[in-house]
């Protein structure tokens, strides 16, 4: 009987996008892929309002939903974060066969989190919420997966990060022309010597703390955009930030020099090192196996 292996995913967006990506490559299941992705734009523009449904949302859920065969996927609904908390569909599960193992994808609001309570050996969650919860602070950045593994204390957790799934938009230095000295680079040394404020978003202080180093941010006073203003206009206003880019265009268009990617915002496999079993490893051989390009791994 094959063996099965219980995998957190995430329910929606573009990091259930690059695990489907990845499993279409080396499950064979193209097809299962593009249909979920499809079905979650098409909900995610209805949500928005972009898109108008001529079913309500119980009649689309039955119809996409099929509870009679595993290799097809299931959904569920959610409570949207957006103003009056909309009902949105978003994925929940599917099986798939890789080398002689059936892999149950199973849709998690938070799989980091339920990898950190031992309820999966293996789940997917974005690189950035594993430096915003159990990375160590320290005077010197992280700069790649192994230095991010190194600073995860054991004691906290045995969650590991395995590889990237290469879906890159990195955390960038952005700057006003006037903010750099002549002949200046826009990198971390740039950072270190700096003094004075550095605009970010909120949720990315404890990220960015650990990704550029407690040293480098001794004379640094981090700000806040306006949640009405663009947050690269927010930087050119106060001539200095870091913000997620993929090509650096956007930024551009606000007048900003676009300098060192500091850090990849990048779908991750990880894994519970205390729950991960012969079946998860040989699971774990085949996603990072292939060809791939990521800026993260594999390790």
């Amino acid at each position: 009987m094959p063996e099965t292996v219980r995998v957190a995913v995430p329910r929606k967006g573009r990091p259930l996008e690059a695990v489907l990506e990845r499993f279409a490559a080396v499950a064979g299941v193209a097809g299962l892929a593009d249909d979920v992705s499809s079905t979650l734009r098409y909900e995610k523009a209805i949500t928005k309002g972009t898109a108008t449904a001529e079913r309500d949302v119980y009649e689309r859920l039955a119809a996409y939903s099929d509870l009679s065969n595993p290799h097809r996927p299931e959904y569920t609904l959610l409570r949207d974060d957006r103003e009056g908390k909309p009902r949105r569909i978003v994925f929940d599960s599917v099986a798939v066969s890789v080398d002689g193992v059936t892999v149950e994808l199973i849709g998690r609001e938070e799989p980091f989190r339920a990898l950190r309570t031992h309820e999966f050996g293996l789940g997917f969650d974005s690189a950035d919420l594993v430096l915003e919860e159990v990375v160590t602070l320290g005077e010197t950045g992280v700069e790649s997966i192994a230095d991010v593994n190194a600073r995860i204390d054991p004691r906290d957790t045995d969650v590991r990060v395995v590889s990237g799934l290469g879906d890159t938009v990195y955390h960038t230095l952005l700057a006003t022309p006037e903010a750099l000295p002549p002949g200046a680079d826009l990198d971390r040394s740039f950072v270190a010597d700096y003094e004075g404020a550095l605009c970010i978003s909120p949720r990315y202080e404890r990220l960015v703390r650990a990704v550029l180093g407690t040293r480098a941010l001794d004379d640094v006073t981090f700000t806040y955009p306006d949640p009405s203003v663009e947050e690269e206009a927010a930087i050119a206003e106060v001539g200095l930030g870091v913000y997620l880019t993929m090509t650096g265009s956007t930024a551009r268009d606000h007048g900003l020099v676009v300098g060192d990617d500091l850090f990849p915002s990048e779908t991750v496999l990880m894994e519970n090192v205390a729950e991960a079993g012969p079946a998860a490893e040989r699971l774990e051989a085949a996603l990072t196996g292939a060809d791939l390009e990521t800026a993260i791994g594999p390790l």
